[in-house]
């Protein structure tokens, strides 16, 4: 049979990995009590984010290149297998609820396909043609997430080769840098997380980093694009009971109202919490909320002292 891994990597590649190496302080596993494997998972998790704050310059650099993706009207895809899959495909699906992103434009990619995200498709890592085949709508103005612990996940370098290729941007996200991997995305953020507890279990410690990597590099693009307003997620979409509660909540907090009026002017405002907010402040109608808020590029801060700047030049 045909290896339809890439065919740049030696055949023995794991071998040599961080992520494949056994921790000094756990090959006494299981001879430990529960709560000193726990001890031990915890600590390591910590040990990883730890290593994710000293690369916060490149994760930063990410969050930026997501903002002017959005921003230049391109679209964003996460492309990964295993647990790395699974994480760009939460994170994803958490834009829109959180941000009001449409789902079309920040979206992700998994080997194995949609039936990979609950049950595992042995060998589908392996395929590195389906990797350039997931992303082949990718394209100039758009950005490419890959991620790999290992580094060497065939699908994962399949999609970064095929959107390189294309004109898109890339950034690889990994647990286990080595020499030659700045040539496979134009950004590499490169945790090298070491080895895991239990030996080679990268949902552990190499998933923890991973996760928080994709949270700040989202989360900071997003407040970038004024989608927060102090610490408030102002474009939120309330499709449940929780979410409509929390919209009028920030309406009320931000628009400095009481419960009751933080609710009249949320069903004003047609559920836009960012126009409704405005209306508050500025004391004006839904419409011309909007055009304020449009005026300073959906940022509400910049809105509201739009108006400031405008009324005391009058």
């Amino acid at each position: 049979m045909t290896d339809p891994a890439d065919p740049s990597l030696p055949a023995d590649r794991w071998q040599t990995l961080l992520t494949e190496g056994r921790h000094p302080e756990s090959t006494d596993l299981d001879t430990l009590s529960s709560k000193e494997i726990v001890s031990l998972l915890l600590a390591e998790d910590r040990a990883g984010l730890d290593l994710a704050l000293l690369h916060r310059d490149e994760i930063a650099r990410g969050a930026e290149w997501l903002a002017e993706t959005l921003a230049g009207g391109g679209d964003v895809v996460f492309a990964g297998a295993g647990t790395s899959g699974r994480l760009g495909i939460l994170e994803a699906a958490e834009c829109p609820p959180t941000f009001g992103t449409d789902p079309k434009r920040i979206r992700a990619v998994m080997a194995g396909g949609q039936q990979a995200v609950f049950e595992a498709q042995e060998g589908a890592e392996d395929r590195f043609e389906d990797g350039r085949i997931a992303v082949d709508d990718l394209g100039s103005g758009d950005l490419l997430v890959g991620l790999s612990a290992s580094s060497v996940t065939p699908y994962a370098r399949g999609a970064l080769a095929k959107a390189r290729l294309q004109g898109a941007r890339t950034i690889l996200v990994t647990c286990a840098g080595e020499e030659g991997l700045e040539d496979q995305a134009d950004l590499l953020i490169a945790l090298e997380t070491g080895p895991e507890i239990l030996t080679g279990s990268t949902r552990l410690k190499a998933g923890s980093a991973t996760k928080a990597v994709l949270n700040a590099i989202t989360t900071a693009a997003m407040v970038r694009m004024g989608k927060a307003y102090e610490n408030l997620m102002v474009d939120l979409k309330p499709g449940s009971a929780k979410l409509r509660d929390r919209a009028v909540r920030i309406v009320e907090s931000a628009g400095q109202v009481s419960r009751r009026e933080a609710k009249r002017l949320y069903d004003m405002a047609d559920g836009e919490v960012k126009t409704a907010i405005v209306m508050s402040r500025c004391q004006v109608s839904a419409d011309k909320a909007r055009e304020y808020v449009s005026a300073a590029g959906g940022h509400v801060r910049q809105a509201l002292a739009n108006v400031r700047d405008s009324g005391k030049s009058q």
